[in-house]
């Protein structure tokens, strides 16, 4: 049984408390709550990312189809504390048309296949990404003008075979100076090398090695890099420059990391350019990877006893002991000394960190 009587009236009870008429203050923002749901973006397509302009991301679809096409993106909202890189595989939503004055989104990235990283020097704990799901990078260096740096070289090569990727070697200017002794600091390593000259590029040869990779092109400033990429890469306009004579420096001339398509007789590849740089910090790179860089050396340090830390002062060392014996010839020594002197970095990193 109700308490209420048939015969009240609730729309006439409730008359009182009309609210219709109420203000409510409208959103500031005029969008929905914030959700920490987010739509699967099941039509998403996925492109490379070419390059990046003040947080805009030129991304190439339908790469190698007839619908090929490049479309200008920026980030979605939720992305916007991970690094996107060029050669990264986006998924992109919106106008994918390519149309002037469209504006698409990416809403995700491709798991990556590498990644190659940098840090400001070897104590700083900051990762710089430079480039993404590159198979190969092409160390660049001058025989002369400014002098090879065999300890840069090397760093190089650690980086690259920390993140996976074959390393190869092209030394310019040798019209200038000879680079064979150069040169043989890398003996005993499954390095491809290069030589190039004013009147004798080898451009048809360095482009056979790029068709189905994606290269990374890495250097000290004023080597030649970008002459190298505009003679592989014609449409690319790449800015060159020269070496300040007193300072012996070269001018930085790339300014950004920017991915061109290769166009050969075998076929097609990416050359990933980037700026020239004059430091390449390691301090993102486990310790205990540095060996894998020498491989000539990694194979005489299996006999090392567990724990060794390579320096010239580690016990029972087999490395060392291979050095006095002579079994190591003078280039050997030269990729030990160059080998401890990156690991005496970490550990000296070590001994300076908080807690010691």
């Amino acid at each position: 049984m109700s308490w209420l009587d048939d015969a009240d009236d609730l729309e006439d009870d409730f008359e009182d408390f009309d609210e219709s008429s109420i203000r409510t203050r409208p959103n500031p923002k005029a969008n929905r709550p914030r959700t920490k749901r987010r739509p699967a973006h099941d039509d998403a397509q996925v492109g490379r990312v070419l390059g990046v302009d003040r947080g805009r991301y030129s991304v190439l679809l339908g790469e190698e189809t007839s619908e090929e096409r490049m479309i200008t993106t920026t980030r979605a909202r939720e992305l916007r504390r991970m690094p996107i890189v060029t050669g990264d595989q986006a998924r992109v939503v919106g106008d994918t048309t390519g149309d002037e004055g469209t504006l698409a989104r990416i809403v995700g990235i491709v798991d990556r296949t590498s990644l190659l990283r940098r840090s400001a020097d070897d104590t700083d704990q900051v990762e710089r990404v430079i480039v993404a799901n590159a198979d190969q990078m092409l160390v660049v260096v001058a025989a002369a003008d400014p002098e090879p740096r065999a300890r840069l070289v090397d760093r190089y090569l650690v980086a690259a075979l920390d993140a996976g990727i074959r390393p190869l070697l092209v030394v310019t200017k040798t019209d200038i100076a000879d680079p064979t002794e150069f040169l043989t600091h890398f003996d005993g390593l499954d390095l491809r090398v290069f030589t190039s000259a004013q009147d004798e590029m080898p451009v048809e040869e360095i482009g056979d090695a790029l068709v189905g990779h994606s290269t990374v092109f890495v250097g000290h400033s004023g080597v030649g890099k970008s002459t190298l990429v505009n003679a592989l890469v014609p449409t690319a306009l790449r800015a060159t420059g020269h070496v300040n004579q007193v300072t012996g420096r070269g001018r930085h001339t790339s300014s950004s990391t920017v991915s061109l398509r290769y166009q050969g007789k075998r076929g097609t590849g990416w050359v990933i350019d980037t700026p020239g740089v004059r430091s390449f910090g390691l301090g993102h790179v486990d310790p205990a990877n540095i060996l894998a860089a020498f491989t000539e050396l990694a194979v005489i340090a299996e006999d090392c006893p567990r724990g060794c830390t390579h320096l010239a002062d580690a016990p029972d060392c087999a490395l060392i002991e291979a050095a006095e014996r002579g079994e190591l010839g003078e280039t050997g020594r030269a990729r030990l000394d160059s080998l401890q002197r990156l690991l005496q970095t970490f550990a000296d990193k070590a001994e300076q960190a908080p807690g010691r």
